[in-house]
C-alpha cells in the first residue's frame, strides 16, 4: 500500500446534511461570517458566536456518516501506518464512521478552548459567555475551532505527511481555503501522484494529476473498494 494522505472538505459532508458555505439558505447564510468566525467578531458577541455554534453542534449531532465516510475509515482501519486523514471540516462524523487519529486542521466542533489559558475540554451541548473554564475559572470559553484570521492546526504534522507520501487525494474540497488549497502542489513537488474527487471542479483541479467526478457516497466507497483491490 502507497502513502495516501486524504484531505476532506464539506463535500464529503454534504450528502450527511451539514451544510457548505455556498448553500443557498443554509446555516452559514443566515449569519455574517466576520461576527461569527472571527476573532475578533467573538469579542464583540460571544453570545451570537455561541448561538452560531451551538446550532451547528446540534446539526452535527443529528447527522449520520455516510457511505463516503465509512468507506475512507475502513481503508484508514486496513492500512493504518499508510493513511493519513486530514479534514477541514469540524464535524465528528469520520471518528463516528471509525476512523481514528483523523487530523482536524480546523479544530472540533465538540471540543471548547479557553481563551486564556489555553485548557481544551469536550464541549458541552450549549455553550455560553458567562460558562467558566474548568482549568483557570475565566470566563472566556469559546468552541475549539480555527476561525478566518488563525493558523490551523497540526500544520507541521501535515507538511511532514504532504513531503513522504505517494498519493494526495482531495475529497469534497473546494480549492478555495488556505493552506488546503495548497497541499497538491505541495504534495506534487515531493512526487505524489494527486486525485480529485470532487462533484465538480474546484478552484484548483488543474492541479491535479486525475479526476473522479460524482457524489461523494458513490465515487469514494467505489475508489477505496478499487484502492483496497
Amino acid at each position: 500500500m502507497r502513502r495516501v494522505v486524504i484531505l476532506t472538505g464539506a463535500g464529503v459532508s454534504a450528502e450527511s446534511g451539514l451544510g457548505t458555505f455556498r448553500d443557498v439558505g443554509g446555516i452559514w447564510s443566515q449569519y455574517d461570517l466576520s461576527e461569527v468566525a472571527t476573532p475578533r467578531g467573538f469579542a464583540r458577541d460571544p453570545g451570537l458566536v455561541h448561538e452560531f455554534y451551538n446550532a451547528r453542534r446540534a446539526n452535527m449531532r443529528a447527522a449520520e456518516p455516510n457511505a463516503a465516510h465509512h468507506a475512507l475509515a475502513r481503508l484508514q482501519r486496513a492500512h493504518p501506518s499508510a493513511v493519513t486523514l486530514v479534514t477541514q471540516n469540524i464535524d465528528d462524523l469520520h471518528e463516528r464512521a471509525g476512523a481514528g487519529a483523523v487530523v482536524h486542521m480546523h479544530g472540533e466542533l465538540s471540543r471548547a478552548l479557553c481563551a486564556a489559558c489555553g485548557a481544551r475540554w469536550d464541549a458541552p451541548e450549549l455553550m455560553h459567555p458567562a460558562d467558566a473554564c474548568p482549568a483557570c475559572g475565566a470566563q472566556a470559553t469559546r468552541p475549539d475551532v480555527v476561525w478566518f484570521g488563525e493558523i490551523p492546526y497540526r500544520m507541521d504534522e501535515i507538511g511532514r505527511a504532504l513531503a513522504r507520501c505517494e498519493l494526495f487525494v482531495a475529497v469534497g474540497t473546494s480549492g478555495a481555503v488556505w493552506p488546503a488549497a495548497g497541499f497538491v502542489a505541495e504534495a506534487a513537488e515531493h512526487g505524489a501522484e494527486t486525485l480529485e474527487i470532487n462533484l465538480e471542479p474546484s478552484e484548483t483541479s488543474g492541479l491535479f494529476d486525475r479526476h473522479l467526478r460524482g457524489p461523494a457516497t458513490r465515487v469514494v466507497p467505489d475508489w477505496v473498494e478499487t484502492l483496497l483491490g
